[in-house]
């Protein structure tokens, strides 16, 4: 085939093609290494001399002419799927919008975080485990072998005989313990939410609950205290001060209640603290010489402590809630008030 026979040819195909597609093959079939004008440029060889400057002309008039014309052609086509999808994905600019408010933290998620930050700066780990448990972990572990009376504090929802949704964090505890290598001491803290048969203005039947525990050698009563005060004042400010009360928990011994000058009146009494001055916080002691040894720990060379409190309390005080279920319904008026501003 000649120039013109090419040109003729290329002006038929190019004429039926109706896609990006299609465009890019005709490209191919005449552009291309191996295309008809690169065979076109492959005769000048035969061409004899004196023709040969005009037949190579000719050759590249035709090659910019293909080339100028498919890329007028492709714009058309882009224009024209580009108009098509606007056409599809029409927007109305004129409707209303969707007002995207930032909110804060939930009051619970806020506390985890600002007591976690307190404790990892002591050298804590943050310890996680499952809230469907095994009553092994949960009771037996601890020092609370079943039909033991002290289960009957913590009546909680059964799956089956030995499984229940967790009353305490304490189970993580256990867990960490019986995991351990015994040569290194262990410092964690357990924050998540536990459950038991509760239901009033203070009490729900799902809570959220943090524990604390630390064993190692020459552990004592004193570092308990020391802790707990430390971390009183970082929550409750540095003006604060605790109490021990003598308590009983199975798995500690000995155990206390630990109290907090009123955060309302600093101690001098009013009906936050019903007249008393203190409020109690959160549950502690030292780990009992039973929980030790059925996690392989030598009570005569190991000893520890564990507390544990809960966070619902604690936000109702700092708030004023009057009814724990106001946390866990979900109502917009009563979380919008804790928006940033």
């Amino acid at each position: 085939m000649n120039i013109e026979e090419i040109k003729e040819e290329y002006l038929s195909e190019i004429e039926k093609a109706n896609s990006l597609d299609e465009v890019n093959e005709i490209k191919n079939k005449y552009l291309s290494k191996k295309g008809k004008v690169s065979e076109l440029m492959g005769k000048m060889k035969d061409i004899v001399a004196d023709k040969k400057a005009s037949y190579g002309q000719a050759v590249n008039t035709l090659k910019t002419f293909i080339s100028d014309h498919l890329d007028s052609i492709k714009d058309n086509l882009e224009t024209k799927a580009l108009n098509e999808k606007l056409e599809r994905e029409t927007i109305d600019v004129t409707m209303p919008g969707k007002n995207y408010s930032a909110a804060t933290k939930h009051p619970l998620n806020k506390l985890v975080d600002d007591i976690s930050e307190v404790f990892v700066g002591l050298g804590y780990k943050v310890a996680e485990g499952p809230e469907v448990e095994k009553d092994l972990y949960n009771f037996e572990m601890l020092n609370l072998p079943k039909d033991h009376p002290a289960r009957d504090m913590q009546d909680t929802f059964y799956v089956d005989v030995n499984t229940l949704l967790r009353t305490h964090t304490s189970p993580v505890q256990a867990r960490t313990m019986e995991a351990s290598s015994k040569d290194e001491p262990i410092r964690i803290i357990c924050p998540g939410k536990v459950f038991r048969k509760d239901d009033d203005a203070t009490h729900s039947h799902q809570f959220m609950q943090m524990e604390g525990l630390v064993i190692g050698k020459n552990v004592t009563m004193s570092d308990l205290k020391g802790t707990l005060d430390y971390f009183m004042k970082q929550v409750f400010g540095q003006d604060k001060t605790i109490r021990f009360r003598s308590s009983y928990f199975p798995f500690t011994e000995p155990s206390v209640e630990v109290d907090v000058s009123c955060t309302s009146c600093g101690g001098k009494g009013c009906n936050l603290c019903k007249g008393s001055g203190w409020m109690e916080i959160l549950g502690a002691g030292m780990v009992h010489p039973n929980v030790l040894r059925m996690s392989g720990f030598d009570p005569e060379v190991y000893q520890g402590f564990a507390f544990g409190i809960g966070l619902d309390r604690i936000i109702m005080l700092q708030y004023g809630i009057d009814d724990i279920k106001r946390i866990y319904t979900n109502d917009l008026r009563f979380l919008n008030q804790f928006r940033r501003d």
